[in-house]
């Protein structure tokens, strides 16, 4: 597949003053008002420019049922509806992110207290802009059907709007199931785009589930990983250099199996099972019997069936504890179809000393209730140049700023 050239200029709107807010995808929104603690003088969200209002009891329900493990805690670094993907560019550090409906945010803390001055909405009208990144001068969107890029001055802002992106590759598969994108610059310097089975279960075709990379000019295109359900995580272990994804287990085979994935790529190109398999062995429904084109890879990690595993990476814990530096944070997104829910939770994965994952416990919980009720939903988490890590939510319509010892 050759990609197309950077010349045509995707259909992106930009927003105006006034326009009506849009809900996230599941209709679903609590705490929609102001960030309590911005104080700036203007924020600016998709309903144009309004004064932001402080009001210490804003969140505080939310904040008090999250547990974290003593020492650490967690606030509310801004707000953003349907906010997911989190990518920080440039040397101010402007935090982008990425949405499964049609927009996409900049976000600045420019004073550096840890609370976010301003959230813009840079534009509407994408086609799922999830997978976001950004590379040297360059900030790149994977979309449900190609990928496109934006120039970016040295600070980390648009240099242009984003309404001048240019479409650098159209070769995604247009499927709304697993459409939603993954997509993060590797150590190579080349864009990792995660590709999703159309389906819950069966064959595949073309890119359709697999992890590729494209060159950022969106040449080169190379298959990292096949096999693969839906990846909406992964990150290059700091150890081994080697990159690690989660993968999505099937739904409608029962309350336990089969499990979300940790997978492991050692050498790319390799197969890790879906339709065939998931987990290590455990036959899909409707290929039991059935010889896959490759042995499959065994998982370097399973974690517990219909979590939704989704964002995924490694910390250097500069401002966390030592031992948690080489571990790993996850978000799982909580489950939508077990009859008890799991999930709704930050995850940390151990790491030995050859980068190899050696367990897993619960980082922080308290977004799924006891009763049932769910306050929020974890997606993409993100370390800060302060050690800090932010998490965004896209049912509370939330990032969360969680730090160790202030």
């Amino acid at each position: 597949m050759t990609s197309a050239p950077m010349t045509s200029a995707p259909m992106i709107s930009v927003p105006t003053l006034n326009a009506p807010e849009v809900a996230p995808p599941d209709g679903r929104r609590i705490a929609r008002r102001l960030v309590h603690f911005l104080t700036g003088p203007l924020l600016v969200v998709a309903a144009g420019l309004m004064p932001a209002q402080a009001d210490a009891a804003e969140y505080d329900d939310l904040l008090a049922a999250i547990t974290l493990p003593d020492g650490f805690a967690i606030d509310v670094f801004a707000e953003a509806p349907g906010a997911r993907s989190l990518a920080l560019c440039g040397t101010q550090n402007v935090l982008y992110v990425g949405t499964r409906d049609d927009r996409v945010y900049a976000i600045r803390d420019a004073d550096g207290d840890g609370r976010a001055d301003a959230v813009e909405t840079l534009a509407t009208g994408l086609h799922v802009p999830n997978g976001i990144d950004c590379r040297d001068d360059r900030l790149m969107i994977a979309l449900q059907d190609r990928v496109i890029a934006a120039p970016l001055a040295p600070e980390g802002a648009l240099a242009r709007p984003l309404s001048e992106a240019q479409t650098v590759f159209d070769g995604l598969p247009d499927s709304y199931h697993h459409g939603w994108r993954y997509a993060r610059f590797g150590p190579d310097g080349r864009f990792h785009i995660g590709v999703g089975a159309p389906c819950n279960i069966c064959e595949t075709d073309g890119y359709e589930g697999t992890l590729i990379a494209i060159d950022p000019d969106g040449g080169n295109v190379e298959t990292v990983a096949s096999g693969i359900r839906n990846t909406v995580g992964f990150a290059w272990n700091p150890v081994s250099g080697h990159l690690f994804f989660s993968d999505n287990g099937a739904d409608r085979m029962g309350d336990d199996i089969p499990p979300d994935e940790l997978n492991e790529v050692v050498e790319p190109g390799g197969f890790y099972g879906f339709p065939y398999f998931g987990g290590k062995d455990i036959p899909l429904t409707g290929f039991r019997g059935r010889t896959p084109p490759a042995t499959p890879i065994p998982t370097a990690l399973d974690f517990a069936a219909h979590t939704a595993s989704l964002g995924f990476r490694f910390l250097k814990a500069t401002a966390f504890p030592a031992d948690y530096r080489g571990d790993a944070i996850l978000a799982q997104h909580g489950s939508w179809n077990r009859s008890v829910p799991i999930g709704y939770r930050l995850m940390r994965i151990g790491f030995d000393g050859a980068g190899k994952p050696t367990g897993q416990s619960v980082f922080a919980e308290g977004w799924l209730q006891p009763d049932g009720g769910v306050l929020g939903r974890p997606v993409d988490v993100l370390e800060m140049p302060d050690g800090s890590l932010l998490v965004s939510d896209d049912h509370a319509g939330l990032i969360y700023r969680i730090t160790y010892g202030e």
